[in-house]
């Protein structure tokens, strides 16, 4: 998982209020329900010592389930707010909370918001007829940060359904039209895919504009291809079918990640280029080596690692500290962990206890190894 998103949340100054909230809003007494949801979540969070601005930033942006539109279809929603009132994190989750949370603390509590993301899986969705697509990129299901439209000639764009000596001419000059729109939409979806990297490519719609447009798909991206007869460009056309089908795809990937990483710690364990527990985690983080860092969905409750100045500045103990020449703040250690993750622009991916090697609660993939880095055990 790309952990890029957190960076505002360590750049802004805590305390900071951690919400995992349900938003569901599916009943008739769905209103009411959302505000006694929410009025208990304030209540904890003002007993922990909140400010008022912070309560209120976390109790205007949940009560939007009560507004309409959107918004109201999700089912579980996370927060963070810094000490100033500004919301740094604000995450839809993949169904209502399995944990709630609502906690006030120095350091934001970030493992059960990673826990209940969609994957954050970069992937594209085309939905295709003989005219055009439309395209949209996105890492969460439903939520794109790109969306597009090519459109093009639609006219004669019809087969001729009649005979006579201009039958052939109108239905070769019907296919040539719908090759050349496909070839705009292909050079389209190329283009994003060498920018963004995309783990599959959706298509759906019109079977024959989707048969087209896949053989004109360049070896870029042909292997990403996944289709599907569902879905249409017309209005009016359901689109859940297609959303729901991305969400399946986006599932087996993330699933996929966490059975890759687990394997390729054993993997690069052989070869030197992974470590485990914390200390060799740490050690790795501060001198930028890691790839990824692997965490347990279920950590240690009292471990803490020490911070100074920057979030790569990061010991065990006051012994490592001194060794770089800084003091530091005792923080929970998979907070700092995270920290340094987004500092060091590593990847983190958070897998089931059980699946990690030897119970351990951390370990990590390397980008590459010295003459210092101890061997994975």
């Amino acid at each position: 998982m790309d952990v890029s998103f957190l960076e505002p949340v360590f750049t802004a100054s805590g305390p900071y209020a951690t919400v995992c909230a349900d938003v569901t809003h599916t009943t008739e007494n769905a209103d009411t329900e959302v505000e006694l949801r929410v009025r208990g979540i304030a209540e904890k969070l003002t007993e922990q010592g909140a400010p008022e601005a912070v309560v209120e930033a976390v109790r205007s942006r949940l009560l939007e389930a009560n507004e309409g539109g959107e918004i109201a279809t999700l089912r579980g929603r996370a927060l963070v707010v810094a000490a100033d009132g500004s919301v740094v994190l604000d995450q839809l989750l993949v169904d209502s909370p399995r944990q709630e949370v609502a906690e006030w603390s120095p350091t934001p509590n970030l493992l059960p918001i990673l826990r209940q993301l969609p994957g954050r899986v970069p992937h594209i969705v085309v939905v295709t007829d003989r005219v055009g697509a439309d395209i949209s990129v996105a890492t969460l299901v439903g939520k794109p940060e790109i969306e597009d439209e090519v459109e093009g000639d639609s006219f004669q764009i019809r087969k001729f359904q009649g005979g006579g000596w201009a039958h052939h001419r109108y239905q070769h000059n019907a296919e040539n039209k719908w090759v050349h729109n496909a070839d705009n939409v292909a050079e389209r979806i190329a283009s994003l895919v060498r920018r963004l990297h995309p783990a599959f490519v959706l298509v759906a719609g019109d079977i024959r504009a989707r048969q087209i447009l896949t053989d004109r798909a360049s070896g870029l991206w042909s292997d990403l291809v996944v289709s599907m007869d569902e879905g249409g460009r017309a209005a009016g056309a359901d689109r859940e079918p297609v959303d729901q089908r991305a969400a399946a795809l986006v599932a087996e990937h993330e699933g996929r990640e966490e059975a890759d990483a687990v394997e390729k710690l054993a993997s690069a364990g052989a070869h030197g280029l992974a470590v485990t527990g914390k200390a060799a985690v740490v050690e790795a983080l501060r001198k930028g080596q890691v790839e990824t860092l692997v965490l347990a969905d279920q950590q240690d409750p009292d471990d803490t690692l020490i911070v100074g100045n920057s979030p790569l500045e990061l010991g065990v103990d006051q012994h490592d500290m001194d060794a770089l020449g800084t003091h530091g703040t005792v923080v929970p250690a998979e907070g700092a962990l995270l920290a340094a993750s987004v500092a060091s622009a590593a990847g983190v991916v958070v897998v089931p206890r059980a699946a990690m090697p030897g119970d351990i609660p951390v370990a990590a993939i390397l980008r590459y190894t010295d003459d210092s880095t101890p061997k994975a055990q």
